[in-house]
């Protein structure tokens, strides 16, 4: 009999839901919420308003297209955090109700492992996975860690950072400059166009495996600061390659750790992750060192880097297997470590 697992992600500003079935992802639906871009961030009681309006509908489509019956299904797998506390409650509540109603467990999974284990989702049987061990750089605008993945239940914290992400430090660096929420792509657009040599800002020194990103944004506000004083115009002049010298230092700095984490561990294959992983010179950096020192690179998707049901759905599928199922009484939480 095959296991049909119905997965609802709504961490945070992103409403989807996707269906797997026996491992072989069938539908992956997301609600994006445009409401919050005028804000210039993410507005959470705005978000948990969404997230309410955009549930059944996104639900519903999820199964329709992946052509299932509700009473098909095997348990539903949600996201029980970290996230916006508000934006979680009515995944966790739509789960709960919608199981006790079919009388099917119910899965919780940490974002995070999630966004682990988006490089298991295959929508077809032969779609190459990783081998455990490996070594995943999962990278978003709330998380900057360096993870050693034995399993999908057994992951190791290496490092992480120590204060900001590297999806805020490009987020709020392009808020500087006058790109639009979320600035991410905006910088990655630009710096296509830009030289990534023209201008140099802070790396940190810490010690291990951890990141820091709050002095590489103090950085970055202080050039525009000075150089402003002497030319209004000079960030229009210069924006596509301070958006280039940006990116380029962000990826030294996540580079600079991959390669400590590989030499540390041994492991030869490395896998990114979350929604700075869509970033074209972090995945081309990426892909360019392993193939230089002879490592096999697991980039996902861009579909599947940001906040996205299916690999809520394909954590939830392992852990029905193991029988891990989530009681009625666990409520959702707004931060945790892997």
């Amino acid at each position: 009999m095959s296991v049909i697992i119905l997965g609802i992600e709504s961490s945070c500003d992103d409403t989807s839901a996707a269906v797997i079935r026996d491992g072989i992802l069938l539908s992956n639906v997301i609600a994006s919420q445009k409401v919050h871009e005028e804000y210039g961030g993410v507005v959470p009681e705005l978000a948990s308003r969404a997230h309410q309006q955009n549930i059944v509908p996104v639900v519903d489509a999820a199964l329709k297209r992946a052509g299932v019956d509700k009473c098909s299904l095997s348990a539903i797998a949600f996201t029980r955090g970290p996230g916006l506390l508000g934006s979680l409650l009515v995944g966790t509540s739509f789960a709960k109700g919608l199981s006790l109603g079919l009388r099917v467990p119910i899965v919780d999974v940490n974002h995070l492992h999630g966004h682990v284990l988006s490089h298991f989702i295959r929508k077809n049987e032969n779609d190459e996975v990783p081998e455990y061990p490996f070594l995943c750089m999962l990278i978003s605008g709330g998380n900057s860690q360096l993870i050693l993945v034995r399993g999908y239940d057994d992951m190791e914290v290496l490092g992480q950072t120590i204060d900001d992400a590297a999806g805020e430090a490009f987020d709020k660096c392009a808020k500087v400059i006058g790109l639009p929420y979320p600035g991410g792509p905006h910088i990655d657009r630009l710096a296509a166009e830009g030289d990534p040599s023209r201008f140099k800002f802070a790396k940190p020194h810490i010690q291990g495996l951890d990141y820091s990103f709050s002095g590489l944004k103090t950085s970055f506000l202080y050039t525009l600061r000075d150089a402003v004083k002497k030319n209004p115009d000079f960030i229009e002049q210069n924006r596509n390659d301070l958006a280039a010298s940006l990116q380029r230092t962000i990826i030294d700095i996540l580079l600079g750790k991959l390669r400590k984490a590989v030499k540390q561990t041994g492991v030869r294959t490395v896998a990114i992750g979350g929604g700075v992983s869509a970033n074209s010179g972090v995945r081309q950096a990426v892909a360019d060192y392993c193939a230089s020192v002879g490592l096999k690179a697991f980039i996902p998707e861009r579909a599947f880097t940001t906040d996205n049901a299916a690999m809520v759905a394909i954590a939830g599928y392992y852990k029905y297997l193991s029988g891990d199922f989530c009681p009625y009484d666990a409520a959702p939480y707004a931060r945790v470590m892997v």
